[in-house]
């Protein structure tokens, strides 16, 4: 057992970071299957349940620190989506990717009614998470953790969910491609501007980035943490002033989450978005999150995960379905529905894998799709948990 706070924190820090150091230094297929980030919260939850971290001082450790580098992570990230780069995508391109995150919604919705008494108790949290997760990646279902009441055992199954999904689903798109034809046939799909996209979209991707120095990496971390403690003390006194009118249902830690994501945005817009170092940081506070997440959840609760990942395959089913439908009735090819789709359940760094296929010119369009993702991803979230809630 660690009885250290600075020891349980050190742990949690070194083990993320071996876990990346060996998928870059070997380049293991098993890393491409699962990774690291999967990898990060598998170990530490084993490690919990074997009360590694069953202390005093790590609970204290856990709660000091959580939240307020959760918030932090947030601003961060945020700080990518530039809607003046985003609008380099065309209305097509995201009308297809809000297309694939509202297919998904509506997959999450009608299943979760059939599935609720066999996911467990108290889940709804969790789906809300999960859905984050499903358009704009780890960093939105991390924020649901403080947005909404996502119980730590639901958490876990969730992720097995998540792992298990994704996998098979960026093999069948890979493998659909050798299909495009037949698809682009049968919606009579409209391909003729494709190409002047992804150039335009390739051109503002490749602009010169500056290398960050040490000055850059002070300045963001400083300013990320002033933010979260600000955001956290807002989020405390709109959440007492609605109380005292009736409408204590938004709580601090939703009304925090809404108003960080808020701020990151226009900031994206700002100078503070061009700042050296904004991604690898949103990676460092991402990684050190979900190690904390997970260092409190246990093995245990991934008993009911099989049921989950039941209810993965038919929210894919029920998106695959709508968004034939839909490209029918737009004309849109099985190219930027699969890079839209990926972008939504994978995030920016997986969407470029399955756009690459068809030409590799395409990638910069998946990466874009899922900086979308990110930017609204923590909306979606807080709209899916309130629309689950319903269902209780």
């Amino acid at each position: 057992m660690i009885t250290s706070g600075f020891a349980y924190i050190a742990f949690l820090v070194f083990l993320a970071g071996m876990l990346l150091f060996l998928e870059k230094k070997t380049k293991a297929k098993l890393f491409q299957f699962i990774p690291p980030l999967v990898w990060i919260y598998v170990l530490n939850m084993i490690f919990c349940t074997l009360g590694l971290y069953h202390s005093e001082a790590c609970s204290t450790t856990y709660s000091a620190l959580k939240n307020n580098i959760l918030y932090a992570m947030i601003f961060v990230m945020l700080l990518r989506c530039d809607f003046k780069k985003l609008s380099k995508l065309g209305g097509r391109m995201a009308a297809i990717f809000l297309g694939c995150s509202l297919t998904l919604a509506v997959g999450f919705l009608v299943g979760y009614p059939i599935f609720k008494g066999m996911l467990g108790s108290d889940t709804w949290g969790a789906v809300a998470a999960l859905y984050a997760s499903w358009v704009g990646g780890s960093a939105n279902m991390a924020a649901m953790q403080a947005a909404l009441p996502v119980d730590a055992g639901a958490y876990s199954c969730a992720l097995a969910l998540d792992t298990v999904c994704y996998s098979v689903w960026i093999a069948l798109l890979l493998l659909a491609v050798r299909y495009a034809g037949r698809w682009n046939s049968a919606v009579k799909a409209d391909t003729s501007k494709l190409q002047a996209i992804a150039e335009n979209t390739n051109a503002e991707l490749t602009k010169e980035k500056k290398s960050a120095d040490s000055s850059d990496w002070i300045f963001l971390i400083g300013l990320s943490l002033m933010v979260s403690a600000l955001s956290q003390m807002v989020g405390q006194s709109c959440s007492a002033g609605l109380a005292a009118v009736g409408l204590g249902m938004f709580d601090k830690g939703t009304l925090t989450t809404v108003f960080v994501s808020i701020l990151g945005l226009i900031c994206a817009g700002t100078s503070l978005g061009r700042l050296p170092a904004v991604e690898e940081l949103s990676n460092v506070y991402l990684y050190t999150v979900v190690s904390l997440l997970a260092s409190t959840a246990s093995v245990v609760d991934l008993l009911s995960a099989p049921m989950w990942v039941v209810y993965g395959i038919l929210i894919l089913l029920i998106h695959v379905l709508l968004m034939y439908l839909l490209s029918k009735l737009f004309h849109w090819d099985l190219c930027m529905v699969s890079t839209a789709s990926l972008a939504n359940i994978g995030g920016s760094a997986s969407a470029p894998i399955v756009a690459s296929a068809y030409d590799p010119s395409y990638a910069g369009i998946g990466v874009l799709m899922g900086v979308l993702g990110a930017a609204i991803g923590n909306f979606m979230g807080l709209g899916m948990g309130a629309l689950l809630r319903l269902f209780l």
